[in-house]
């Protein structure tokens, strides 16, 4: 029994623009350079180097001008962590019975009517978690009884086939009322099954929330396939911080930290005396003053940052190390851009199990 099909439901297509490729591609050199580098700033070698921005930026795109850099610091102060929410919103319906996904259609309804590329990153990143619903011409609970196909709603721009998804039982509720179509019917997905649906099809990318403009959002197929590349799978750090806090949530975290997914984000600093600019690893300082190593549990959270980083992979093995040897780093802050958490060193116990040269007693 499949749960998508090929068939497609007619509309007057609007005119998304996805006229510039994201492009997420480095050289072997530069990648050299940042890992090196991420060694570096982390073993001490180069403790005082300060995180400032670079002009790097993976996720380009989204038919929008090159993003804005956030003002640099003065040389020698550390980059300050740029923080969103701490937590996500409470779950809710906007539709009896329809369990909205909260993060996805709050960073929705913040987009203006010309939204620059950093903001449509700071939303595109909350695509990835929670749901998405998707509207089917016919009874959805029917046709799946029955063994059928699901055919999905899309709009047809020329050669273009855009798969529709929905935020919101609110968002669903304004499609309804645009165009009138009482014989569909609704359905919540897991993001990464619809994700990975439009990239295993004939697609050209994802409209979401498409009768609420300018609160919605067009994602091209090559951006949703480097999403999905570079995701968890499982997607558990986001599921953590995007749920409902408990005092067990650290923890939870921090054991996850040991499996899923980390990047840092590598940026340039004060000229090196040898010639050229040396690159950093950016962490900021907590409410003490303490140093913090700044860890994101996918790409698009480094962008959305709107400092011009690179990010770059970093293992759980990497991270025990860098604590381990370094107990001037008090802990890390997870996924600044929001919603975040801070774990202490002994949070992060779990992961400093994992240290080569022992634990930090």
């Amino acid at each position: 029994m499949a749960l998508f099909s090929r068939r497609d439901k007619r509309t007057d297509a609007p005119e998304p623009d996805a006229s510039a490729e994201p492009d997420t591609r480095e050289s072997d050199a530069q990648r050299a350079e940042a890992e090196e580098a991420a060694a570096r700033v982390l073993d001490g070698a180069a403790e005082q180097v300060p995180s400032v921005g670079i002009s790097v930026s993976s996720f380009g795109g989204l038919g929008a001008p090159a993003p804005r850099s956030a003002p640099r610091p003065a040389p020698g102060e550390p980059q300050p962590v740029l923080r969103g929410p701490e937590f996500a919103p409470e779950q809710s319906d906007t539709v009896p019975g329809l369990r909205d996904n909260a993060l996805l259609r709050d960073a929705l309804a913040s987009l203006g009517e010309n939204p620059d590329p950093i903001e449509l990153l700071r939303v595109t990143r909350q695509v990835l978690q929670g749901h998405l619903f998707l509207r089917v011409k016919g009874d959805a609970r029917a046709l799946l009884g029955q063994g059928k196909d699901l055919p999905l709603a899309v709009v047809r721009n020329g050669d273009q086939k855009w798969v529709l998804a929905y935020s919101s039982g609110a968002a669903l509720q304004r499609a309804f009322q645009e165009d009138g179509d009482s014989d569909t019917s609704a359905m919540g997905q897991p993001v990464l099954a619809v994700l990975s649906h439009v990239i295993a099809g004939d697609y050209t990318g994802l409209i979401v929330d498409p009768a609420s403009s300018p609160a919605r959002l067009v994602l091209p197929r090559d951006l949703i396939q480097r999403m999905v590349e570079q995701a968890d799978p499982k997607l558990t750090l986001k599921t953590l911080l995007a749920g409902a806090r408990t005092p067990e949530t650290a923890a939870e975290i921090a054991q996850a930290m040991t499996e899923a997914p980390l990047y840092v984000a590598v940026n340039k600093s004060q000229p090196d005396p040898s010639g050229g600019d040396r690159l950093g690893v950016a962490e900021g300082r907590d409410a003490e003053g303490n140093r913090i190593l700044e860890l994101y549990s996918h790409p698009l959270e480094v962008v959305a940052m709107g400092r011009g980083d690179q990010p770059l992979p970093f293992t759980a093995q990497q991270l025990a190390d860098a604590l381990a040897k370094h107990e001037q780093l008090r802990g890390v802050v997870l996924d600044a851009a929001g919603p975040w958490i801070q774990l202490t060193r002994d949070d992060l116990a779990p992961v400093l199990a994992l240290a080569e040269g022992g634990t930090d007693d």
